[in-house]
């Protein structure tokens, strides 16, 4: 078994998944039947900052709603994939648009539908509340729940290992 802290050395992208990653698992529905999702500010700013730094940043999500897309693209975030039914395509899509290897990508997962996915990236983790098969796959299971800061925490622990935390804020 690796090292959790040496396997973050290696992290060079960050992929995630909306819905119980970066949003709460509850979530209401608009009147007019669209989901609504929750957005922690704190895994905003951390995705923010992450990009800044230079790292490449995909969200991977079946979701379709267009305020989720609007909110990761005025994050900086250039690669969201809405509606991702098979998230393996995309991810390949994403890997090789931007010349990454998988085992430099960190994924945050939460259910099922990313299980192809951590089964291939160098660093899979996931939210206190995944689900056990997501679980079982992890090298880290964050101690935050979806929506709850757990983005931040996993881009925050990454950063700090290549002494990128806090660093210039001057953008």
């Amino acid at each position: 078994m690796s090292n959790f802290k040496e396997d973050l050395k290696k992290v060079k992208a960050f992929a995630f998944d909306v819905d119980g990653v970066l949003s709460a698992q509850i979530i209401p529905i608009h009147p007019n039947g669209e989901p609504m999702r929750t957005a922690n500010i704190k895994d905003g700013f951390a995705l923010q900052f992450a990009v800044k730094l230079g790292f490449p940043v995909a969200i991977i999500t079946g979701g379709k709603t267009e305020a989720v897309k609007k909110r990761y693209l005025d994050l900086g975030v250039q690669d969201v994939y809405m509606g991702a039914s098979d998230k393996i395509v995309q991810f390949n899509d994403w890997i090789t648009k931007r010349n990454l290897s998988p085992e430099n990508v960190l994924y945050m997962g939460d259910d099922l539908p990313d299980f192809p996915v951590m089964k291939v990236v160098g660093v899979p983790v996931c939210p206190a509340d995944a689900v056990e098969e997501i679980k079982s796959l992890c090298k880290y299971i964050s101690h935050k729940n979806g929506g709850e800061g757990c983005a931040r925490d996993v881009l925050e622990q990454v950063l700090r290992v290549h002494n990128m935390w806090g660093t210039d804020l001057t953008w």
